[in-house]
């Protein structure tokens, strides 16, 4: 597979400027479907652009690891955006690595952001820091079990290879391996991103938040990059949901006219899901903390039982 750099720079500005609109569109259609008026869809863009223009206040007690957390849970994200077919087969960095690589680089920046908010040494950033490590590994296994259950058909860990066998003839989208693996990836999808019923992104309770505790130390330029970093790897994890269990749209070769097509597919398929996380969020209430492990455990089960019926 050739690398080619128009692709490279057109998927990395399809990440940069998609991102923040689906956090956007998301958080718009929760509160429509709750009866309030809401953010614009646009709000994420103006609170990036005020971030970026605050000063940074750091904590005397941080060491290098604090400002350089942001940094690589931002750049982690975006390769694993690269590493990933979005409008077309071909991922643009799919030479590098494919299924373990995207998870390893997720895990990178996840574990990159608890050192940070442990680094400050403040109550609330080790107690986020802690129920986040906690909860990855029971989700981290359930994710690879879930993408496993596809590859194992494929017969290889290359995301854009999985896709292209997703595309052949006798490909059975309610199979159930695949009804299952899909149901542990979304549950997952929700735990990854911080979603309802796993955590409230629209709280700072310390009885009940996660990913926001490992950011209250965070200001400025460090908290864009985190808050841009976030919304990235919900786009990248969502793009994977849709395009390996629904590959419709996704050419093998990237012309301008097969470059159109799959746009417009993605975006059908990005606002589907946005649609179903709002559903999700609006209908579900959050859950204690001490049963989260259960519905993730039951995302690992199902993930299980996905890669036992393909045998």
């Amino acid at each position: 597979m050739n690398l080619s750099l128009p692709a490279i720079l057109a998927q990395t500005a399809l990440l940069l400027l998609l991102a923040p609109l689906l956090s956007g569109l998301i958080r718009n259609w929760k509160a429509k479907l709750q009866n309030r008026r809401g953010p614009r869809v646009w709000q994420p863009y103006f609170d990036l652009i005020k971030f970026w223009r605050k000063d940074m206040v750091i904590s005397e007690h941080a060491s290098w690891i604090f400002p350089f957390a942001p940094y690589v849970m931002f750049l982690t994200a975006l390769s694993a955006g690269l590493l990933m077919p979005m409008v077309t087969a071909q991922a643009p960095l799919g030479l590098f690595g494919g299924v373990l690589a995207l998870v390893g680089l997720l895990a990178l920046g996840r574990f990159f952001l608890a050192l940070g908010g442990l680094d400050p040494a403040s109550a609330f950033g080790g107690m986020g820091s802690s129920r986040e490590m906690t909860l990855s590994a029971i989700a981290e296994p359930a994710m690879m079990l879930a993408i496993f259950t596809l590859a194992i058909a494929a017969g290889s860990t290359d995301l854009s290879r999985i896709v292209l066998a997703s595309r052949e003839t006798g490909w059975n989208f309610l199979d159930p391996s695949h009804a299952l693996a899909f149901t542990a990836m979304f549950i997952v999808l929700l735990a990854e991103t911080g979603r309802l019923p796993v955590d409230n992104p629209a709280t700072h309770l310390e009885l009940t938040m996660i990913h926001e505790a490992m950011l209250l130390e965070y200001s400025g330029r460090y908290l864009a990059l985190i808050e841009w970093g976030a919304s990235i790897k919900q786009l990248v994890l969502m793009t994977l949901l849709a395009n390996i269990f629904f590959p419709v749209g996704l050419a093998a070769k990237t012309t301008p006219a097969t470059f159109a097509i799959g746009l417009l597919w993605l975006a059908a398929k990005l606002l589907a899901l946005a649609g179903a996380v709002a559903l999700v969020e609006t209908c579900c209430a959050k859950l204690r903390l001490f049963r989260v492990p259960d519905l993730l455990s039951a995302a690992f089960i199902l993930a299980m039982l996905a890669l036992v019926f393909t045998f």
